[in-house]
C-alpha cells in the first residue's frame, strides 16, 4: 500500500513532468522542422545555455525539500561572475578565482544556514537580505559591464569556446558539411553535480534527512535527526552548486554585470516546482528539477525559433504551468491528508 500511495504522488509527478517536456519538444520539431529545430544540437543548446540554472536548480530542490526557499542564487551568480571577470582583468588566473568564488559560496550559504537553521528566522527573509547583499556587492565590485576576453585570460576563454564533440546526431547542411553536435564543458560540470546530486539524496544519510525534516521537522527530531543542523548544511549546499552554477553561467556569458541573472532565482524555483518538488517540502527529486529546467529552456528556444513572438511569452507560459503544477500538488497532498 506504501509503494502504490509513493507511486501515485511523488512518481506520477516526474511522469507527468517528463511527458510535458516530450510533448513540448515533440511540437517544437514538428512546428518549426524546416527551421533546424530537429537538429539534435537544438537539444544540446538548450543544455548549454541552461548549465548554471541546472546546478542552482539541484541546490534549489534541497532547499525546497526541508520546506524552506532561497531567493538568493541569482543575485549571488551575478557576483560570483563579476568577481570573476575584475578578478582576471587584473591579473588573477582563471583557476584561483574559481577557487575563491567557490569558498565565497561555502561562507554564504554557512552564514545563510545558521540564521536560517539554529536562529529560526524566516527562509524567505534571509535569502532575500542575501539577495539584496550580493545585488549590492556586484555593483560595489563594478558598475560597468567586464568582458572576459582572450586577452584578459586566456585559459577561461579556452574553457569557453571548447567543444566536447557529441559521436552521433550530426547533420549535413546545405553546402554538404557534416555538422557535428557538441556540448561545452559547462554542460559536463551540470550534468556531474545533477548525477551526484541525485545519488547523494536517494542513497546517503544527510539526503534522507532532507526529506524527513521537510516531512515534519518534529518527527524528525524525534527521530533523533539535528534539524538545525540539516537545515544549516542544506542551504550551504544550495550556494555551494550555486557558485558552481555561476562558474557555469560565467563561462556562458563571458561577463559580469550588475543585471546579470535577474530573475534566475524564479526560474529555479519554477524548475523544481514544474519537476514535482512540493513547496511545503518533503517530496521531490533533481531528476524532475532537471526537466523542469529543460521545460522553460524548451520554451525559450521555441518563441525564439518563432522570432515573431515577444519575449515575454516564455515567462507567461511558465507561470501558467506553475499554476497547473501547483494545483496538481494541492490536489496530491489533499489526498495524502484523507488517506492518513
Amino acid at each position: 500500500m506504501k509503494t502504490k500511495k509513493k507511486f501515485n504522488s511523488n512518481t506520477l509527478l516526474l511522469i507527468i513532468t517528463i511527458a510535458l517536456f516530450i510533448v513540448l519538444y515533440a511540437g517544437g520539431c514538428i512546428t518549426y522542422g524546416a527551421k533546424g529545430f530537429t537538429h539534435f544540437q537544438t537539444f544540446l543548446n538548450i543544455l548549454i545555455t541552461n548549465a548554471g540554472l541546472i546546478c542552482v536548480a539541484c541546490g534549489m530542490t534541497a532547499v525546497m525539500l526541508t520546506g524552506g526557499i532561497d531567493i538568493s542564487v541569482g543575485a549571488l551568480i551575478a557576483m560570483d561572475c563579476m568577481l570573476l571577470a575584475v578578478g582576471m582583468s587584473k591579473g588573477i588566473g582563471a583557476v584561483p578565482m574559481v577557487l575563491i568564488v567557490l569558498v565565497i559560496g561555502v561562507a554564504f550559504g554557512l552564514f545563510q544556514g545558521f540564521l536560517i537553521g539554529y536562529l529560526e528566522i524566516q527562509p524567505f527573509i534571509v535569502s532575500m537580505a542575501g539577495m539584496f547583499f550580493c545585488r549590492g556587492m556586484t555593483a560595489v565590485i563594478c558598475t560597468d559591464q567586464v568582458s572576459i576576453t582572450e586577452a584578459i585570460n586566456a585559459t577561461f576563454y579556452k574553457w569557453a569556446n571548447a567543444k566536447i564533440v557529441v559521436p552521433f546526431g550530426g547533420y549535413v547542411n546545405n553546402k554538404g558539411k557534416y555538422m557535428a553536435p557538441y556540448v561545452r564543458p559547462g554542460v559536463i560540470v551540470a550534468l556531474l553535480v545533477l548525477v551526484v546530486t541525485f545519488i547523494m539524496l536517494r542513497y546517503t544519510k544527510f539526503g534522507r534527512s532532507l526529506y524527513a525534516v521537510g516531512g515534519s521537522a518534529q518527527s524528525a527530531a524525534m527521530m533523533g535527526l539535528n534539524v538545525k543542523l540539516i537545515k544549516m548544511k542544506a542551504y550551504m549546499l544550495s550556494s555551494i552548486l550555486c557558485s558552481i552554477g555561476g562558474v557555469c553561467y560565467c563561462l556562458n556569458t563571458m561577463a559580469g554585470s550588475v543585471s546579470q541573472a535577474l530573475g534566475l532565482e524564479m526560474d529555479a524555483i519554477s524548475s523544481a516546482v514544474i519537476g514535482g518538488t512540493l513547496l511545503t517540502g518533503g517530496v521531490g527529486n533533481v531528476i524532475g528539477s532537471f526537466f523542469g529546467v529543460l521545460i522553460n529552456g524548451t520554451i525559450s528556444s521555441i518563441v525564439k525559433t518563432n522570432g515573431k513572438l515577444a519575449s515575454s511569452w516564455p515567462n507567461i507560459l511558465t507561470a501558467a504551468l506553475l499554476f497547473v503544477f501547483i494545483v496538481i500538488q494541492s490536489v496530491f497532498a489533499a489526498i495524502r491528508e484523507r488517506n492518513k
